[in-house]
């Protein structure tokens, strides 16, 4: 398969797809909007969303799969994907062919490790906290052996749907500010603690932290003390930028060792993905935990952050051919920052894309978003830039990518 070069991208759902028509959708997003490439949603998660040009205006979706999950490939494994209604369809091959026919690439945007309904169904595989809590079902363990066999499986299922490229989103350990339904937490968790509680210590993590000469029985009672002391009321510390110094050395420790977990796995999930002809790329979400809210990130940029999820920019670069970021920022300035940072970390020849969003929280007009498309693509900055998201903003915002990518 000839892999297709792309610079500019938007980001949909197979349900915009499926209400709209693929020729509709495709019309705005590589016609009237300038894109070469549309990324969609090839295995999701739960959500609830507002979809303003949707046929239900508010949509709620279920975790999954929008293809059958091919026999060969998850015979004998113990986790596999649910599937999402009329998969059988198979939506993505139909993309496939209408991009195809324009000239257009088509990305294979996968969730990996962030899945509820396996969580709770076999909460083993699970992130373990230091307190010995499954309490994030929805989010995989990067070093358990099950959930690397089925990361596998899953890419090499999505590459074989003919994409250009699978777009990796939760390639890497989770974290306790993520989320879940209906959560309520009326103790001060600070920065430092939300780390703390998002750090696995499964048997797995243990065991990999212990080969390597650290001691995880310690990393675990100290992360456990400092928690507990906001448990008991005490004032929570900050936890910004790099490694902050008030950790002790035996959880700086064990944090490191979780940036090899996540390298060997993308690693290996990029190689599965060549292997059937496509290509990886791995999605930062850093920038989303510094900037999701209101778009005004703060503290050291987000490269030098990506250590909360495990992620060592570096040493990923050099096992994925691309590597995707977010760049949630408001600020021009702070988005060229963030991209040039990524930039200067990650290995020669890999490519770097930058994710923008065209509205709110951090876009105000079509201007706005032109001088940030600017910013995060000028020199030392991305390769390309995609746009987030088609079904979750109104037309009207969308249409200012036109402008973005004609200036």
């Amino acid at each position: 398969m000839t892999v297709k070069t792309s610079t500019a991208s938007t980001y949909a759902f197979v349900e915009d797809l499926r209400a709209e028509g693929t020729t509709a959708v495709l019309d705005r997003v590589l016609g009237d909007y300038g894109c070469d490439t549309l990324t969609v949603a090839a295995a999701y998660h739960r959500a609830r969303d507002v979809t303003p040009h949707g046929p239900a205006r508010v949509t709620v979706r279920r975790d999954g799969t929008h293809f059958v999950p091919p026999a060969d490939l998850f015979e004998g494994l113990r986790l596999v994907p649910p599937v999402q209604a009329d998969a059988e369809r198979e939506p993505l091959r139909e993309a496939r062919r209408s991009t195809a026919e324009r000239g257009a690439g088509l990305h294979g945007w996968t969730v990996f490790l962030h899945n509820t309904t396996l969580g709770l169904a076999h909460p083993d595989v699970t992130q373990r906290n230091c307190f010995g809590d499954r309490a994030a079902p929805a989010d995989l363990c990067p070093a358990h052996p099950d959930v690397r066999a089925y990361a596998v499986a899953l890419a090499r299922s999505v590459a074989r749907l003919g994409v250009d490229a699978v777009v990796a989103e939760s390639l890497h350990y989770g974290t306790f500010g993520h989320g879940y339904h209906h959560e309520r937490s009326f103790v001060p968790l600070g920065p430092l603690e939300d780390f703390l509680l998002g750090l696995c210590f499964c048997r797995h993590c243990v065991r990999h932290a212990e080969a390597v000469g650290v001691d995880a029985g310690r990393a675990r009672s100290e992360a456990a003390r400092l928690v507990g002391r906001v448990m008991d009321g005490t004032s929570g510390a900050d936890c910004s930028g790099r490694l902050p110094e008030q950790l002790p050395e035996s959880i700086t420790a064990y944090v490191v060792t979780r940036t090899s977990t996540v390298t060997s796995l993308a690693a290996t999930v990029a190689e599965a993905v060549a292997d059937e002809g496509s290509r990886l790329f791995f999605l930062d979400l850093t920038g989303a935990i510094k900037g999701y809210a209101d778009g005004r990130p703060t503290g050291g940029l987000a490269v030098d952050e990506a250590w909360r999820t495990g992620v060592d920019p570096g040493a990923v670069s050099a096992v994925v051919p691309g590597y995707s970021v977010l760049a949630y920022a408001r600020s021009p300035e702070r988005i060229a920052a963030d991209v040039a940072g990524y930039r200067a970390a990650l290995a020669d020849g890999c490519s770097l894309r930058a994710v923008l969003r065209p509205g709110i929280p951090d876009t105000d007009s079509a201007e706005h978003l032109t001088t940030k498309t600017k910013a995060a693509t000028g020199p030392g900055g991305a390769d390309a830039v995609d746009f987030y998201h088609y079904g979750l903003v109104p037309f009207p915002v969308l249409e200012r990518i036109t402008a973005a990518l004609k200036a």
